[in-house]
């Protein structure tokens, strides 16, 4: 089953707002969320930081401004990949974040279904 053009530009747009947001939310929690997140186990070197928040939020703004401008295939592929590798290293960083009643890696789930289905149709 296909979806239809309005299905697949309400999917698209709630994307390129995940990763939009995504992006905004990293830099604009650069010293709060982002940094603890990282700070979590003492397993990112604290030198790294500033590189991981701005490089990563840099990647989620081109992914989403990519799939705002030229949605396809490409585009959806490429954002399950990073959301494949995000979700590895958040679990490798802090693997109670699974069980965050906010659901910061559970919803990646949907997420990459959603691509999938993109991807596919």
């Amino acid at each position: 089953m296909a979806l239809t053009s309005d299905e697949r530009r309400l999917a698209q747009a709630s994307l390129v707002a995940v990763w939009v947001g995504t992006a905004l939310a990293s830099v604009l929690q650069a010293d709060g969320l982002t940094r603890s997140l990282l700070s979590t186990g003492g397993k990112v070197p604290e030198s790294l930081y500033g590189l991981i928040i701005w490089g990563i939020s840099a990647i989620n703004l081109t992914l989403g401004l990519w799939m705002a401008i030229k949605p396809g295939r490409t585009i959806y592929l490429c954002a399950m990949g990073m959301t494949l590798s995000m979700t590895a290293i958040a679990t490798w960083i802090d693997p109670a974040l699974w069980l965050h009643p906010m659901g910061p890696l559970s919803k990646d789930l949907p997420i990459m279904a959603l691509l999938w289905i993109l991807a596919k149709d």
